[in-house]
């Protein structure tokens, strides 16, 4: 027990190390939080901080781990990418127009190899066939597009 109380940063450092082991089984980024509060402990002991002040920073800042980052973290990993599929899919996607867009008669275009009933978002634009557009919205199987401007033209 005397080789404990000497060697105070050792036995901090042990358990830090002991806690980031276990937490490679557990992947619950809580032990991991401990273990940054022991190394803190293991700090204050090797810079002479009596056992007391050790125990206290090494939970005080063990606590702030836990409490201040760990819910980041957590959140970070467990968010993926969002999944866009079908329709909402294309939105923001070029495609071609194959039939004269006007609004109020639908016209056609070719979105990644499909082709879809289409009509200019705006509703004063006409969009004649062969002009490359932008899938800004899609209401059922209709695409609203907007025409996309070209620098110098």
């Amino acid at each position: 027990m005397d080789w404990l109380w000497d060697h105070m940063w050792e036995s901090w450092l042990a358990l830090a190390v002991v806690l980031g082991v276990l937490e490679l089984v557990s992947l619950d980024l809580f032990l991991v939080m401990l273990a940054g509060g022991a190394l803190v402990g293991a700090v204050t002991a090797l810079v002479g901080g009596p056992i007391a002040l050790q125990a206290v920073l090494a939970l005080v800042s063990a606590v702030g781990l836990l409490g201040v980052i760990r819910p980041g973290v957590v959140r970070r990993l467990h968010s993926g990418p969002d999944l866009k599929t079908g329709a909402e899919a294309l939105i923001g996607k070029r495609a071609t127009v194959l039939r004269e867009l006007v609004h109020g008669r639908p016209g056609r275009v070719k979105i990644g190899g499909e082709e879809w009933t289409a009509e200019p978002y705006d509703e004063d634009d006409r969009i004649e066939a062969g002009e490359v557009v932008d899938v800004v919205q899609i209401k059922g199987a209709t695409a609203y597009v907007l025409r996309v401007h070209r620098l110098g033209s």
